[in-house]
Parts: structure tokens; C-alpha cells; sequence
């Protein structure tokens, strides 16, 4: 057993906010546990190919949107959205507040991992 708090962990500036890694592939737990910070009145271009991923949301509000705009859904408190077929997606934080979730990815991420947020497609892991 160990027990990790907030400071003490490795925080990561990903691109358009913070990723507080509480648990990473060292860890030996065969998942990736994080704390993301997704900043105001950003929207972000991702996709995970090596990793699917879930994330709920605790506190804000946002948007989970599918590379093709055919699927749109609000982010807010007590709401879950998983990536499960590695799908390309638009993460979008209101304008008036950061959004935060709890973040887990299988399999785990190294810990270090930062994405590539320019127009040129989907940035990945």
C-alpha cells in the first residue's frame, strides 16, 4: 500500500492545462490515474491511439465533441465520458471556468507524456 497526496506528485503542463499524475506505468498498478486541469476557453484536438481512456468530471463545465462533430456531450459534475475505441476528439472548456476531471488510462501512461496541440491533426500519445 501507498498513499500519495496532490504536492506531491509529478504535475504536467499537457497543453492547455495541468495533469497531476498520481499514478504512472513505475507504479506497477496497470493504469494511469491523473488529476487534469483543463484551462478556460480552450479546446483541444486529441486522440489516444496506444491508450483508451475515461475521465468524470468533479467540477466546471465543458464539452466532449467527435472528430466528425457527430457526437456532442455536455461535461459538468457527475458526468463520465470514456474513449474506448481510441476515438479522435474535441475537448472544449467553457469560457468562464477551468474544467477538471479525474483522468484514467489504460495502459498506464510513462508519467512525462505531453501533447503536440498544433492544426496539423489529433494530437496523441
Amino acid at each position: 500500500m501507498f498513499v500519495r497526496e496532490k504536492s506531491d506528485v509529478q504535475v504536467v503542463d499537457w497543453g492547455n492545462g495541468l495533469s497531476y499524475r498520481f499514478l504512472v506505468k513505475s507504479d506497477e498498478m496497470g493504469f494511469t490515474l491523473a488529476d487534469t486541469l483543463v484551462r478556460a476557453g480552450t479546446k483541444s484536438r486529441l486522440q489516444y491511439r496506444r491508450h483508451l481512456e475515461a475521465c468524470y468530471c468533479i467540477s466546471g463545465k465543458g464539452e466532449v465533441a467527435s472528430a466528425d462533430g457527430a457526437q456532442s456531450f455536455t461535461l459538468q459534475p457527475g458526468v463520465l465520458y470514456a474513449l474506448n475505441e481510441h476515438d479522435a476528439h474535441f475537448l472544449i472548456a467553457d469560457a468562464d471556468e477551468d474544467l477538471h476531471l479525474i483522468s484514467v488510462f489504460n495502459p498506464p501512461l510513462n508519467g512525462d507524456e505531453v501533447h503536440s496541440l498544433d492544426e496539423s491533426g489529433f494530437s496523441h500519445y
